[in-house]
């Protein structure tokens, strides 16, 4: 995580309805087109709030569309969507636990630009 500003902290944009099931631990695989880093608590943004948070603890792949479909109880895709999302290259999944969903989103600020990760700063926390 982010050292400094209490306030600063890691997130992971994802498109709803998605970033409510994660952060509801409904969907615990975010399927991405790459491998990441990126290990621990992180916040679950959408539409510029944090829905909740969850800890990033793998990255397990690669994977074909058809691989991940035996497995849709965990990222919540169908095989066509997952084809569509690849476009032909290798998909990972991202591993979550211990999700939490916040009562009241949090509003967040984001630095232009960002489309996977964003360094946020928690505005009414």
């Amino acid at each position: 995580m982010c050292t400094g500003n209490p306030n600063l902290k890691k997130g992971l944009i994802v498109r709803e309805p998605f970033a409510t099931l994660i952060a509801e631990g409904k969907k615990v695989w975010e399927i991405r087109k790459s491998r990441t880093n990126v290990r621990g608590r992180v916040l679950i943004i959408s539409g510029g709030k944090a829905v909740g948070s969850a800890e990033l603890v793998d990255v397990l792949g690669p994977f074909t569309p058809e691989e991940l479909g035996q497995h849709a109880d965990k990222h919540l895709a169908d095989v066509d969507f997952l084809r569509q999302y690849s476009g032909g290259k290798p998909l990972y999944a991202w591993v979550f636990r211990n999700a939490e969903k916040f009562k009241i989103p949090r509003k967040v600020r984001i630095s232009r630009g960002a489309q996977v990760w964003a360094n946020v700063v928690v505005e009414d926390e």
